[in-house]
């Protein structure tokens, strides 16, 4: 029986992203080293150890069936305090290694990680679901999709920090939002609505697109297009858009930066998305 197409499908970007990761770390000055990213805690050397590990914990976990920590997780919180702890004690331990040590694992462990992710089926049952999207239960192209969306984050904090593009381009951004944009019925699920409601997100630019949250049978579908007038559209420029959504930037710090048309309170909602595990 003929599958389905992947709806949204990257897994050919990831060694396009880690190509562009090693040109970029290999341009470095010990000064760029040491730059303080948009990741509060972390300067850039910090958050190139942060990328190695998830190579290496995907390639443990995931290729080899190695978990190591098995924690008791009861709640949401439980998790998050889990994954804060892998993710400090993995930087502080990396603080004795040089940028040249990390370079060079970089390029073992990528080629690897991408090899993984091309070789399982995408359609295949996750070890993982996507909590963000609301998911109990994740598909393999979707446990991709998320990854994508965690080295393209990652080394964009980079390049921000340093101040050199590479990334906000249609090939590598217009994905990464697509995937974040999949968090859209989550954070609407408490928010009630008539039937018929349209809810629009815009993210402008050539690199950007539109999503619509549509009400339907009492429950919101995201779709990309719709004939309806919206009863509210969010306007937002890319940059901003990755650090709100990340939770790099709070709504009350980018105020100056949203055009909400219509009904702002249900605007309002789109601001209080976050796509990744924080």
């Amino acid at each position: 029986m003929t599958k389905p197409p992947v709806p949204i499908d990257v897994v050919n970007l990831l060694p396009v992203l880690d190509k562009k990761l090693i040109e970029l770390l290999v341009s470095l000055t010990p000064e760029e080293w040491e730059k303080q990213t948009i990741a509060k805690l972390w300067v850039v050397k910090d958050v190139v150890a942060h990328l190695l590990d998830t190579n290496i914990r995907i390639l443990s976990i995931l290729r080899d069936g190695f978990y190591g920590e098995q924690p008791v997780i009861k709640s949401r919180q439980d998790l998050l305090d889990f994954l804060n702890g892998l993710n400090a004690d993995w930087v502080k331990a990396m603080k004795r290694v040089s940028p040249q040590m990390l370079i060079v694992l970089h390029k073992i462990t990528g080629p690897l990680f991408c090899d993984y992710f091309k070789s399982v089926d995408p359609w295949g049952r996750s070890a993982f679901a996507v909590e963000w999207a609301g998911e109990t239960e994740s598909r393999n192209w979707m446990e991709i999709a998320r990854e994508y969306t965690e080295k393209w984050l990652h080394q964009q904090q980079i390049r921000d920090a340093v101040n050199k593009p590479g990334l906000m381009t249609p090939e590598l951004y217009y994905p990464f939002i697509d995937i974040f944009m999949l968090a859209l019925p989550h954070t609407y699920r408490n928010v009630l609505a008539e039937n018929g409601t349209v809810v629009k997100t815009t993210i402008t630019t050539d690199i950007g697109g539109a999503w619509f949250l549509v009400r339907a049978d009492d429950a919101w579908t995201l779709s990309k297009k719709n004939e309806v007038q919206p009863d509210t559209e969010i306007m937002i420029d890319p940059d901003t858009a990755w650090k709100l959504f990340s939770k790099s930037l709070r709504p009350d710090q980018i105020k100056d930066k949203v055009i909400i048309t219509g009904n702002q309170e249900l605007g309002q909602t789109v601001l209080n998305m976050v796509s990744v595990m924080a």
